[in-house]
Order: structure tokens, then C-alpha cells, then sequence
């Protein structure tokens, strides 16, 4: 059983209906014993840093969202919700983040007229041998929404780079734990086969 975090600031529907898809069992939960005790567990996010740690506060999930990340077991966090595993965010001063891996989230630089949020399909390179990734075709395409992105201090824990306007960190990957700027559930077939690989590592697909 997949665990998919109900902290109120993530878009659930489409994380949902890929699992489905993959046929893997899964539960939309905000109840600490269901996260800890699922075989592994999505964390999905829309919207700004601060309101999204705000909100796994007032829900009490912080302490156990990081115990969920830190477990061993599968652990992903998909576009804020890999932004949220870093330190600290330009998004929202001050405000820090799980602090798991190394690292902050900045602004795309709009003096390089970019527009911004980046949004659409942009080609990844994965950078090096991966669970997830590494039965992907050479640079496949994924489909990005934001304004911000990962600056990891530890090169070695990102998996994947892309490029607008600047090379950011497109995924990360460090034992268990995977984060996506992207959004896999909304990035087609490559999309599929990333989560599809993830709840097979968690032995949650029937």
C-alpha cells in the first residue's frame, strides 16, 4: 500500500489516478500510524513553500513526513513536495523546510526574460545510475509547473538536471528517498513507468 500525504496543499487526483492505472493499492492519508506503516509513500505538492509547511504543521505531519522520508522505505516527493525535503526557500524567507537533504529552492532569473513559471514539457538528462529512472529513453521529456527550483549542496544526490535558461535540478535520489520537480503523474508514458517503478521497489503493485 502506497501512503499518498493529505497535508492540504497537494494535488491529489492525478497522483491517484496514475496509480490506479499501474494498478498499485493506495490511501489518501494524513494519519501519522498510515504513513509510517505503508510499504512507501508519495508526497505531492501545488503551491508556495511557506503555506505548504504551514499546512503539514497545523496538521502535525512535519515529524512524521520526515521520519517517512528518513525510513528506508520508498519515499518521493513530487514538485513543491521535493522542494519541502531541502533547508530553506527564496519562495518564502525565513520559513525552513524538512531539511532531509542539503540544499535551497531559488527563483528562476527573470532577467534572462524567461518566462516564468516554467511550464510545459521539458527534456531531462539523468546524470546517473537510478532505480527510477534509469529504464527511461535518452533525454525523455517531462512535464514541468514552476518557479522555483533545487540548488542540492551534495551533487552526488541528484539524479537528474534540465535546463531553462539555467541548468536546475530535476531530480534527486539518495538510498530510499526520490524527489521529482516534475510531475511524473502528468508526464505521460515515461511519467507511468517512474511511479510505476516506484511501487514495485515498495512491493505495492498487484
Amino acid at each position: 500500500m502506497i501512503a499518498i500525504i493529505d497535508y492540504g496543499a497537494g494535488n491529489l487526483q492525478s497522483v491517484c489516478n496514475t496509480l490506479n492505472f499501474i494498478g498499485c493499492p493506495w490511501t489518501v492519508t494524513s494519519d501519522p500510524a498510515e504513513i509510517l506503516s505503508a510499504d512507501g509513500a508519495i508526497l505531492p505538492g501545488v503551491g508556495a513553500f511557506g503555506s505548504a509547511m504551514s499546512e503539514m504543521e497545523r496538521k502535525g505531519l512535519v515529524e512524521t513526513v520526515r521520519a517517512a522520508a528518513i525510513s528506508g522505505r520508498p519515499f518521493v516527493g513530487i514538485c513543491a513536495g521535493m522542494q519541502l525535503l531541502f533547508e530553506e526557500s527564496e519562495e518564502s524567507p525565513g520559513v525552513p523546510g524538512l531539511g532531509i537533504l542539503r540544499g535551497k529552492v531559488i527563483r528562476f532569473p527573470s532577467e534572462k526574460g524567461l518566462k516564468i513559471p516554467h511550464m510545459g514539457w521539458n527534456s531531462i538528462r539523468v546524470k546517473k545510475a537510478s532505480r527510477l529512472l534509469g529504464k527511461l529513453p535518452d533525454q525523455p521529456y517531462m512535464y514541468f509547473v514552476h518557479s522555483y527550483y533545487v540548488k542540492a549542496d551534495d551533487e552526488e544526490a541528484v539524479s537528474a538536471v534540465s535546463e531553462y535558461g539555467t541548468t536546475f535540478d530535476a531530480a534527486v535520489e539518495q538510498d530510499n528517498l526520490f524527489g521529482f520537480q516534475f510531475h511524473p503523474e502528468k508526464s505521460g508514458t515515461g511519467g507511468i513507468s517512474i511511479l510505476r517503478r516506484f511501487a514495485e521497489l515498495a512491493g505495492g503493485c498487484r
